[in-house]
């Protein structure tokens, strides 16, 4: 156990218990515990193997990797369709979790046999995703905005396709195209400050 991390347990009011519970499993998987975004990450050497975080209707264990994974038990859950990664084993009881260790335990043997095993996940490339027609426009009308957009990193040209295609409204969509120009040409991505 690593002290830094028990903040993160003492402070939690929801899911306490299964918090517990799922630490105690994983840390008798032999990874380092460390304390990353906020929340509990557990570790072989530097590579992320799996992450213990909660929400409003569960809490869960993340797994960096987790598409990589077999999922013989088809308990994986993609967070949203965005997500080409992780994949998620979600819980809303401490009694659940008791009873899934064994099959909790052979995921994470898993996940570190993929870590050490080298795999990678195939990500999407940039031009794969959707480029909102308003988006598309903006770059056509102005050069400057388009040079500055295509030299962003090809992760913070995916953070801003994927805001600026959310919204079901064209109006939406060029306003937030319009209010992120100034932060592209000034080659900042879309959480930047």
């Amino acid at each position: 156990m690593n002290p830094k991390v028990d903040f993160f347990f003492n402070k939690a009011e929801k899911w306490r218990e299964e918090f517990e519970e799922l630490r105690r499993i994983v840390l008798d998987c032999e990874l380092t515990e460390a304390l990353k975004w906020g929340v509990p990450c557990y570790t072989l050497g530097q590579s992320n193997i799996v992450l213990i975080h909660g929400f409003k209707e569960y809490c869960a264990l993340l797994f960096v990797k987790g598409a990589l994974l077999k999922d013989v038990m088809g308990i994986l859950i993609q967070q949203t369709e965005n997500v080409q990664a992780a994949r998620q084993i979600r819980f809303t009881d401490v009694a659940e979790i008791v009873e899934m260790e064994p099959v909790i335990k052979a995921y994470i043997r898993e996940a570190i046999e993929v870590e050490k095993a080298g795999l990678q996940v195939d990500y999407k490339k940039t031009a794969e995703f959707n480029m909102p027609e308003e988006l598309q426009c903006k770059l056509e009308e102005n050069p400057d905005f388009k040079a500055a957009f295509e030299s962003l990193t090809p992760g913070r040209q995916r953070g801003y396709l994927l805001y600026f295609a959310a919204p079901k409204q064209a109006k939406t969509r060029v306003a937030r195209v319009e209010k992120c120009v100034p932060q592209i040409l000034a080659g900042k991505g879309l959480n930047d400050r």
